[in-house]
């Protein structure tokens, strides 16, 4: 009987241990690549893509006014460090655009973002999937985006 407890009490453990390492470490699915929102943004408005700097960081769009650090939701404070590091070196405003694939559940992450922007003295706003003007397939005009290699039917 104490062996039937045993290796209950070690198949509860080895649950409980999957479950919460795969709520912490599981990977965040995007169905467009960062990039093909970088590329969409400054199509519209501007900028040049992916700018080194001296020291071999890239600003991700860098336009007369803004170093912009483009960010999905789950890489909010990544892209606050980018950002103030890529204004710092550029002497441009820093700015993080944050991208919510699903702007009601997500906003709570801009939000953060902005009530920090307002503090520290930098700029935020967001982009969502509209600004990539999907085709009828739902894939973005980047052929180099993963939209693009998966299976349209």
């Amino acid at each position: 009987m104490k062996i039937f407890f045993k290796i209950r009490k070690l198949v509860i453990s080895l649950f409980v241990f999957i479950f919460t390492s795969s709520q912490v470490f599981s990977y965040v699915h995007h169905e467009h690549n960062e990039c093909s929102y970088q590329m969409a943004w400054a199509k519209k408005y501007g900028g040049v893509i992916e700018y080194e700097l001296n020291d071999g960081t890239r600003v991700d769009c860098l336009t007369d006014k803004y170093a912009i650090e483009f960010d999905f939701y789950n890489k909010w404070a990544e892209g606050i460090g980018q950002a103030l590091h890529y204004g710092y070196k550029t002497k441009k405003i820093p700015r993080v655009i944050l991208i919510l694939e699903n702007p009601k559940r997500e906003m709570v992450y801009f939000n953060r973002v902005k009530r920090l922007a307002n503090a520290y003295n930098f700029e935020v706003s967001y982009v969502t999937k509209d600004i990539l003007n999907l085709d009828k397939y739902g894939r973005c005009s980047n052929l180099q985006c993963k939209c693009h290699k998966r299976n349209c039917k």
